[in-house]
């Protein structure tokens, strides 16, 4: 009998759609807010400019959960007008199973067969009913459940065995792509300019999208809590710093050596113990989300012991 590994991990979806998807994305999200699921719904935008941002969310997340089982599991919701151009752009990205359905039967597949992670609903095919039934059927299915290509039955043993092989080998389709570049980039010259909102940090980017910097603090500094819309690497060159996951409740000191992979949207606040310098490598472009001023930073430091 098939079975969800990630049952029984935190789920949360990230929705988005073009003008031609809103309505059955806007149905969809209210549908799965009051299942209790966290949603987080990006609105509308171009419909390749909101399934690149979800597909490298979704991304992000896959290669999180590989190398953490507990992991939240994050999932995509995408909406256009045929559902088709959303999975298009979804599916750039490394680990993500972009699936369009235009029926439960379609999303039984999707699952069973393709271990979907994102489901791609079109605005003109489905009404805002069937799309929430699709969706149903599309979150409840395990993978390798029976489905309509199983003729409703469990998959034989060898079908079973050949779909749990599937899912590392797709997962690297793709990956290998990111890591190769064609051209030697050099660059030389470049400047340390001062991080707005974060007094004492400086940055200096020496490769755009995906962006890598080198990053200095000078000690005592303090990061604010904030976000990005990319996962990131980091690796410390010099000094001493604490950091707060503060979506995840954890913290570490790292020091010299010390690599940090923190996922995309997670809340994270930081303390510079020393004047510090560390490498980072971004899943994708550079930004800073804040999500509390510098006074909140502080107030809540005074409550650690360092």
């Amino acid at each position: 009998m098939a079975q969800d590994a990630t049952a029984d991990r935190h789920l949360k979806i990230i929705a988005g759609a073009d003008s031609f998807g809103a309505s059955v994305k806007d149905a969809a999200v209210a549908h799965l807010r009051s299942l209790g699921i966290d949603v987080e719904d990006l609105g509308t935008d171009k419909y390749y400019s909101v399934a690149e941002e979800i597909g490298r969310r979704v991304s992000s997340a896959a290669r999180t959960a590989t190398a953490s089982p507990t992991a939240t599991q994050t999932l995509g919701l995408v909406a256009c007008g045929t559902g088709v151009g959303v999975s298009i752009f979804a599916n750039k990205f490394p680990g993500v199973f972009a699936a369009t359905c235009l029926s439960p039967g379609d999303a039984l597949n999707a699952r069973s067969i393709n271990n979907s992670n994102v489901l791609a609903l079109s605005g003109m095919s489905s009404s805002p009913e069937t799309a929430i039934e699709i969706l149903n059927t599309w979150l409840n299915t395990p993978f390798k459940s029976p489905c309509p290509a199983s003729d409703s039955k469990p998959w034989p043993t060898e079908i079973e065995s050949f779909l749990d092989q599937s899912v590392p080998e797709m997962s690297q389709i793709g990956s290998g792509s990111l890591q190769e570049p064609s051209l030697c980039d050099l660059a030389k010259g470049r400047e340390f300019a001062a991080i707005n909102l974060m007094p004492g940090g400086y940055m200096k980017i020496v490769r755009e999208t995906p962006t890598s910097a080198i990053v200095r603090f000078k000690a005592g500094s303090v990061e604010p809590a904030h976000h990005h819309t990319f996962g990131y690497d980091l690796v410390v060159m010099k000094g001493r710093k604490k950091v707060w996951n503060l979506s995840k409740g954890e913290s570490w000191e790292l020091e010299v050596g010390d690599f940090l992979f923190t996922p995309a949207g997670d809340k994270h606040r930081a303390k510079y113990l020393e004047d510090t310098e560390f490498f980072i490598k971004w899943d994708g472009r550079w930004d800073l989300l804040m999500d509390e001023d510098l006074d909140a930073a502080n107030a809540a430091l005074e409550k650690e012991s360092f």
